[in-house]
């Protein structure tokens, strides 16, 4: 973690013996205890003239308040950076604003980085999102956080303290603390026990987050199924058996003013490109298309059972489709047969999403735009996630397609990486001020929070998000 999860190292040597060596640690001692004293004092001196001057000049980000050099704290800790002084803290009725009445149990709320408190408020967020109108404040929605990231923020934030952590749904209640703490109104669930194995390429984690087992890429020469015998010796999952335990649990703990985002399904260009290998999917497209029809045909069974077992909870207000069909050039595959083997599931999840009486957002990386009238017009799509600067910003998608569904996310990645906070607020202000009036605009970066992006810029990101408008 960035300059985080160090101790400092504990003192060395062992007793000494003699009336001198007591003496001498008597000694000692006092004069550790007066450094420590006077560094207190000088620390809470610190602390509260820079409160004062973040109340005086709250849009303030200047390299010494934060930007892109973030200040060491005594831990070895990063400091929140831009904004990270603390004016206001969330309620202490619960642990990170959590209601009294719900069943999560958390520690007392936790100090954050942010300006201006939020609440969750689900009905605002689903509003918003079917663009009734222009949102009272700004709302955020993310595809994921990398564990990384979310592990940074629990060290620094301390927003785990206090969790059981032999809880058998302890991820459950670090899930809804971390959300909470961010400012989101949702959590998202993917179905557990439907893996399906594919082939994978292991690259050494080079971000300052990294991960020990290293970054996975999927082999895209040849996946586990190149032909008819592995086609049917594949350990395809079976739908019925889908654990919904985490379901079940969100009807009865989640707290009231949070809903759930049922996501990790419809994964029909990717699924295809995975199992088979993309160079082995470009070939079948002219010579085994019957292999790639009966492919796409078990994703869409699979689907069709697993779907409407997630979507029965009464807490799911929303239905995630999350498939990338495209590069920076173009589809993965012709438009002619994304819309034979890959569209025709969009479909059926997004009929399954309206007929329970919810929205179906899509998040698709790459360039779409020879089947985005398919998207909004065929599959009936009511959220397009996922933007790159270098084929389409969410301003210049605003000014088009965004007239008629919403828009989620778009402060590009790579911009993320490479700037420094006060660049990150600035775009922020500029996307909200073209994006936000008659609602349908989610704050959020423009794919996801991976652990190479710092972690002070996605804070910053989302401080910037509070503070518009007040």
């Amino acid at each position: 973690m960035a300059g985080g999860g160090r101790r400092e190292k504990a003192e060395s040597g062992g007793k000494r013996s003699g009336a001198g060596g007591k003496i001498a640690g008597r000694k000692r001692t006092a004069a550790k205890a007066k450094t420590k004293a006077k560094t207190k004092a000088q620390a809470k001196v610190k602390v509260k003239a820079g409160t004062m001057a973040m109340a005086k000049r709250p849009g303030a980000a200047t390299k010494k308040a934060g930007g892109a050099a973030a200040r060491k704290t005594p831990a070895g800790s990063r400091s929140a950076g831009a904004g990270g002084t603390v004016l206001k803290t969330p309620t202490a009725e619960s642990a990170a604003g959590v209601p009294v009445a719900t069943a999560v149990r958390t520690a007392p709320a936790p100090k954050g980085p942010f300006v201006v408190d939020v609440k969750p408020d689900w009905e605002a967020f689903i509003a918003n999102i079917r663009r009734q109108g222009t949102p009272k404040r700004v709302h955020f929605i993310e595809l994921f956080l990398d564990v990384e990231v979310q592990d940074a923020i629990c060290e620094r934030y301390g927003v785990d303290a206090g969790l059981d952590r032999n809880d058998p749904f302890f991820n459950l209640r670090r899930k809804v603390a971390i959300q909470r703490f961010l400012g989101y109104d949702y959590i998202r669930i993917c179905p557990a026990g439907m893996d399906m194995p594919t082939k994978v390429c292991v690259a050494p984690d080079t971000a300052e987050l990294s991960r020990a087992s290293g970054r996975k890429f999927m082999e895209e020469h040849k996946g586990p199924i190149t032909c008819w015998a592995e086609f049917h010796a594949y350990p395809w999952p079976d739908p019925a058996k889908a654990d919904m335990s985490e379901l079940e649990w969100c009807e009865k703990n989640l707290p009231d003013d949070m809903c759930v985002i049922v996501s990790g399904v419809a994964h029909y260009a990717e699924y295809l490109s995975w199992l088979m290998g993309y160079e082995t999917l470009c070939y079948a497209l002219t010579d085994q298309r019957d292999l790639v029809r009966a492919i796409a045909d078990r994703l869409t069974e699979i689907y069709r059972v697993l779907i409407p077992r997630m979507l029965q909870f009464k807490r799911v207000k929303a239905l995630w489709g999350s498939d990338d069909m495209g590069y920076r050039g173009g589809t993965l595959m012709h438009p002619k047969d994304m819309r034979e083997f890959v569209l025709p599931g969009h479909r059926m999840a997004g009929r399954m999403a309206h007929e329970a009486g919810m929205p179906y957002l899509l998040h698709s990386c790459g360039n779409l735009k020879a089947i985005m009238e398919d998207l909004i017009e065929d599959v009936g799509i009511d959220a397009k996630h996922s933007f790159e600067d270098t084929i389409e910003s969410v301003i210049e998608a605003k000014g088009t397609y965004g007239r008629r569904i919403s828009l989620l996310g778009g402060i590009d990645v790579d911009f993320m990486c490479r700037s420094d906070a006060q660049a990150v607020r600035e775009r922020v202000r500029k996307t909200l001020d073209a994006c936000m009036p008659g609602g349908g605009y989610c704050l959020g970066s423009g794919n996801s929070v991976a652990n190479y992006i710092p972690l002070d810029n996605y804070l910053a990101m989302l401080d910037e998000g509070r503070r518009f408008g007040r």
